[in-house]
């Protein structure tokens, strides 16, 4: 019965490079993880949305996750994979490098942002995780995807 305490203690993240950087979102925000089809751009948005693509008939606003986040984007030029999240009645897609396996991972082994952690990136983190040989960033999809206030503001 012990395993099963802990394992109800684990929080479940949905893992994702982006710019070569691991990510982390709550897989409880996480709807859909899908290859997008065909974006189309919508004029006079701003740089980091990408456009609008239909996902089985609802309207999805397409967020380019290198620009939003400030990250370079990749030398190779291959397919991108989307992650669906809802956010204040809306659908997006959070375009990235490539999705990675769901982590199960204890809260209380979340730690503070690094001090030396980019701005843009401290900004929508809500923790890091040490794993072996690499950060994992998790982010805070309210404050990833908020653009009012001074939530994106550089």
């Amino acid at each position: 019965m012990t395993t099963e305490t802990v394992n109800e203690d684990l929080t479940e993240f949905v893992t994702a490079v982006i710019g070569g950087q691991l990510f982390g979102l709550p897989i409880s925000r996480v709807q859909d993880v899908f290859m997008p089809d065909k974006i189309t751009r919508v004029p006079l948005a701003s740089a980091d949305v990408a456009g609008i693509l239909n996902l089985r008939g609802r309207i999805v606003t397409a967020i380019n996750m290198h620009c939003r986040l400030g990250l370079s984007k990749p030398e190779t030029a291959g397919q991108l994979m989307a992650i669906g999240i809802e956010f204040k009645g809306e659908s997006y897609g959070l375009l990235i490098d490539s999705v990675g396996e769901v982590l199960k991972l204890a809260p209380n082994e979340r730690q503070a942002n690094p001090i030396n952690l980019d701005p843009a990136l401290a900004r929508v983190s809500a923790g890091v995780y040490r794993l072996a040989g690499q950060l994992l960033v998790i982010l805070d999809v309210d404050r990833l995807l908020d653009r009012s206030g001074n939530a994106m503001a550089a």
